[in-house]
């Protein structure tokens, strides 16, 4: 067994200190880009969202290159995402490709026991023991937490930098170097380095930068080539930004799930505006905004892939909290059609009457 994972940020390099920690072959995808996208819309339905065409032109890369299973998770309630691991088996079946799938879900959809065979399916290829096992997924653990981390705070330092750009920078440095190690405890040790790193950036808490929440549909939240690298280019006008999905957090919420306390500060901003769970994470989308508010942020850009229901439910919702809350909300529908240049004229209009407001003080 070869095994990968389709590009999915900074999950991509848990999955990799997984696969080392256990010794199994893999193949981990290179970043996504237009040719990527353009062999996904190949095979793909033409009204699938984007997030399917980018996963299966990733896994069709990493099946050339050797890899004939790929782990993935599994649904989110009444989504599309649900259908992904059955559809792309189809697609690849009909492609004449023999690639298996390993499908991650929480215990609540598929039982414990239907768990622990799925994870088996994986582990059962190592020849290491049992206490090698639990260090490869622990170190894997911890690697998304640091690298989750520090992208969080060198998106938030971007907005106070003296010397810009170093943020991005250390970022850029920190994923090279990380990805190009073989160890777990390799992994970790260059993570702590590069956030001692980010704490040494020097900053000037003077500056009033604009703060952007972003929220929307997981993947164009956690892969920068499906939200056009919308942090990089927050980064790049130093502008404050903070997100709430990220696969450390989606892990922990999996896990909570069964004993009912998963998102419980979630569902409790969200129930005013979102009671019910419309699939996706539309309630997480809603709940960062009014969140965001609270917290001191100027405005949320919500971005989801074109034609995605839950997240098109929560922009009529979103248009409550800009109302009632007084948080100013841009969303942005993207799909493989969708042009850099207009994206960047809207967020930089956005953030222009952002910036006049703080200046102004006045409300929305």
């Amino acid at each position: 067994m070869v095994i990968t994972v389709p590009r999915f940020g900074t999950a991509c390099l848990a999955a990799k200190v997984l696969f080392d920690g256990l010794r199994i072959p893999y193949v981990i995808p290179e970043k996504l880009n237009n040719e990527t996208i353009k062999a996904g819309c190949l095979v793909s339905p033409e009204e699938i969202c984007l997030p399917f065409k980018a996963m299966m032109g990733s896994i069709l890369e990493c099946s050339e290159k050797g890899a004939d299973t790929v782990l993935i998770t599994g649904s989110c309630g009444p989504c599309r995402f649900g259908e992904y691991p059955e559809l792309s088996q189809k697609l690849l079946k009909s492609l004449k490709k023999d690639v298996g799938m390993i499908v991650i879900d929480s215990p609540s959809a598929i039982g414990a026991r239907e768990l622990l065979r799925r994870i088996r399916a994986l582990t059962g290829q190592s020849g290491r023991s049992g206490f090698a096992k639990v260090r490869a997924l622990a170190d894997s653990l911890r690697a998304l937490s640091l690298a989750d981390g520090i992208a969080a705070g060198a998106r938030i330092a971007a907005g106070y930098e003296i010397e810009k750009g170093a943020a991005k920078k250390l970022l850029r440095e920190c994923e090279k170097e990380v990805f190009r190690l073989t160890e777990g405890a390799a992994v970790i040790k260059a993570l702590k380095s590069c956030r001692r790193k980010l704490r040494a950036i020097k900053t000037d808490p003077s500056k009033d930068p604009v703060k952007i929440a972003l929220a929307g549909e997981i993947y164009s939240m956690i892969e920068p080539f499906a939200n056009l690298y919308i942090e990089e280019k927050l980064m790049d006008r130093g502008v404050c930004s903070k997100r709430l999905i990220t696969p450390g957090w989606w892990l922990k919420d999996l896990a909570l799930k069964p004993l009912g306390l998963n998102s419980l500060k979630i569902k409790r901003a969200c129930g005013k505006y979102l009671p019910s769970r419309v699939g996706g994470h539309a309630k997480e989308t809603v709940a960062h905004a009014v969140i965001s508010r609270k917290e001191g942020f100027d405005g949320v850009i919500q971005i989801y892939p074109l034609g995605c229901m839950p997240e098109i439910i929560a922009k009529s919702v979103l248009s409550a909290v800009q109302e009632e809350e007084g948080m100013p909300v841009l969303s942005l529908a993207i799909d493989e059609m969708t042009g850099e240049a207009g994206y960047e004229t809207r967020i930089d209009a956005f953030l222009d009457m952002l910036e006049a407001k703080k200046k102004r003080g006045a409300g929305f």
